[in-house]
């Protein structure tokens, strides 16, 4: 019998079920499935993209699902895994049930299909039914990447309308001045001693940020005069 580990493919320590490999079966394709309680059960995902992977001749090598883990989370462990073998060159295609069971959001979904466009890794959502590998699916990244630009752009220029908005009525924006009286203190501690910009913080009770009481020791301590 053919030892699959010997293959250097599945050497490789990725998360999720492994199947044995050949570049003769044809596409190496890695499923992702997402469920957002550990109660909800990844079956129809798996059982729908199994099928798909089946009629479409795509070989499965690779399963990764992230079990009670929010879309909107970052850190998702088996997604990141799917990342990485893609960037190593472990897989060919990745086949997911829909856009909302891999993707946080249009942006993140823009941001993974040019990596993938990059990486030269094919891209199916078997639902939504967008393939990158088909005219419709190219056109589709196209108009995502129109969308999430929009959107990035709507949202400017909403922040803008709202301080000016704020500036017209006479409201300060950003964060508000630190008293003179606390940047005294701050500039004598700086001065006399040399605690840290953490101590200085906790000495002055903290009512000043770490970067305010940064940027007046750096001043305070260098314009003073070198020791002879």
């Amino acid at each position: 019998p053919v030892n699959h580990l010997q293959n250097p493919r599945e050497r490789m320590a990725f998360p999720g079920r492994i199947r044995p490999t050949k570049a003769s079966d044809g596409t190496l394709t890695a499923l992702y499935l997402r469920v957002s309680t550990a109660d909800q059960k990844p079956d129809l995902q798996y059982d729908g993209l199994r099928s798909y992977a089946a009629r479409a001749g795509l070989h499965v090598v690779r399963d990764y699902c992230d079990v009670g883990v929010s879309g909107r989370r970052e850190g998702r462990p088996q997604l990141n895994a799917l990342m990485a073998a893609a960037r190593n060159r472990e897989i060919d295609c990745v086949l997911v049930w829909k856009f909302d069971r891999f993707a946080r959001s249009t942006r993140h979904l823009l941001a993974a299909l040019e990596e993938f466009n990059h990486l030269s890794v094919r891209f199916v959502s078997v639902q939504d039914q967008i393939d990158t590998d088909s005219p419709m699916g190219r056109a589709m990244f196209t108009i995502i990447g129109a969308m999430a630009e929009l959107e990035s752009s709507l949202i400017s220029e909403r922040v803008t309308a709202g301080m000016r908005a704020a500036e017209t009525r006479g409201k300060h924006l950003g964060r508000p001045a630190t008293p003179m009286r606390v940047i005294g203190e701050i500039e004598a501690l700086a001065t006399s001693t040399d605690l840290s910009i953490r101590e200085i913080q906790s000495k002055i009770a903290g009512r000043a940020s770490r970067g305010i009481i940064g940027e007046i020791t750096k001043r305070v301590r260098t314009d003073q005069p070198m020791a002879l």
